[in-house]
């Protein structure tokens, strides 16, 4: 990270962050759908750690859950200092985005199911399929009060 990516407070910009966040969930998506996906949604993003200019800045991306069309991808981003070699990286961030495999009319195309196979994906893939129906749940709210349905 250098000094074009700095904040008022002398550190990283989240939404450089963020950026880094969403490339390389958008590389996840489409190696898994095997061609085009776009950005769906953020469904949640946490900064743990500031992130200083200077640092070395590392994103690892994961399919989660994948449903027909549409697949939740989540990031992990670790720093560490350029100038300390050896020192375990420090946990900085994570975030949870919402991927639609698209066609090239941009319309959604179907994509490979998930075969989670050790306890950490089962795992992941539970917790995504939480954050999804709270997702769809809140949009049915948020839709239920604008139309005026009790």
């Amino acid at each position: 990270m250098d000094q074009s990516h700095v904040n008022l407070l002398g550190n990283v910009h989240g939404g450089v962050i963020m950026r880094l966040v969403d490339s390389t969930a958008g590389a996840v998506a489409q190696r898994h759908s095997k061609g085009m996906a776009v950005t769906a949604a953020m469904d949640e993003m946490a900064f743990l750690h500031p992130v200083h200019v200077g640092d070395i800045v590392r994103t690892v991306g994961q399919v989660n859950w994948a449903g027909r069309t549409s697949m939740e991808i989540g990031v992990r981003v670790e720093s560490e200092p350029w100038n300390e070699a050896g020192r375990e990286p420090k946990h900085v961030a994570s975030a949870y985005l919402v991927f639609v495999a698209i066609d090239a009319d941009g319309r959604p195309r179907q994509i490979p199911p998930l075969a989670p196979e050790s306890d950490s994906e089962r795992r992941r893939m539970r917790e995504a399929e939480i954050r999804r129906a709270h997702r769809l749940a809140k949009k049915q709210e948020i839709d239920a009060g604008r139309t005026g349905a009790p």
